[in-house]
């Protein structure tokens, strides 16, 4: 299986950002950042940010992980969930 690389995805963040859609870009860079993670990370990320899956110690705990592997972005949208 052929996946998407990181450069790929910055590259397409930074058209969005020539077009003027930077929350299209703010996608393509979280992307980037979770390319770099594991199939059954990317899941567990997924899955912990579905509607009622997660307690805010929880999703706080998920973002210091992030951030841990090189995933601010994702981190920093992980955090924000944790306080809706």
């Amino acid at each position: 299986m052929t996946r998407i690389s990181p450069e790929t995805l910055r590259y397409q963040a930074d058209v969005a950002d020539e077009h003027g859609n930077p929350q299209l870009a703010d996608n393509f860079r979280r992307a980037a950042e979770l390319a770099t993670l594991s199939d059954d990370d990317v899941l567990r990320v997924y899955e912990a940010l579905r509607p009622g899956r997660s307690k805010p110690d929880e999703l706080a705990a998920l973002a210091d992980w992030l951030e841990a592997r090189g995933c601010p972005r994702t981190a920093a949208l992980v955090r924000e969930a944790t306080y809706s």
